[in-house]
């Protein structure tokens, strides 16, 4: 029989990770297999920088904790050495900070997540990561604004001239 003090701080663990999914925006797992120190040290300071961070958790203890979560969805996932990505503010910072580093290391594989609450697939995931982020949009609206405005302007201004020219 186990321990009873092991089993209360195993407990304890699942309880902890499970209010961490709970209020995460951004659950993804991955697979980190022959990952070098340094680029794990990388990738964790690269996440850190977009409010994520990178865990190495058990299996069994990422599973339990889904399952107080009611998120069963990914079980099939718990395979081998799995890490946790989680971001509790904006999801899509970390997201293409990870998508970026699997690019570059042919070994770093996502295997699926939970995004804003709801499980998603590897493709869904990376189709979400290839998006441009919310500043970028906001530029590109901005930018149609003025040049809209600016046209606009042009035109009033050549109304006025045409007026001008005619009184």
């Amino acid at each position: 029989m186990a321990n009873k003090d092991v089993i209360a701080l195993k407990q304890s663990k699942v309880n902890e990770l499970s209010e961490h999914i709970k209020d995460a925006k951004l659950v993804l797992l991955v697979d980190y297999r022959g990952i070098t120190v340094s680029d794990d040290t990388k990738l964790r300071k690269d996440l850190r920088e977009s409010n994520g961070e990178l865990k190495v958790i058990k299996n069994n203890i990422i599973k339990r904790a889904l399952e107080a979560n009611s998120e069963s969805g990914l079980d099939s996932l718990l395979e081998g050495p799995t890490a946790m990505v989680s971001a509790k503010e904006d999801y899509l910072g970390p997201l293409k900070t990870v998508y970026k580093f699997t690019n570059e290391h042919d070994n770093y594989k996502i295997k699926g997540g939970i995004v804003d609450g709801k499980v998603m697939t590897v493709e869904e995931i990376v189709t979400l990561a290839k998006l441009p982020s919310r500043e970028e949009l906001l530029s590109k609206l901005a930018g149609s604004l003025l040049q809209t405005i600016s046209k606009l302007a042009v035109a009033i201004d050549q109304v006025r001239v045409q007026k001008e020219a005619n009184a």
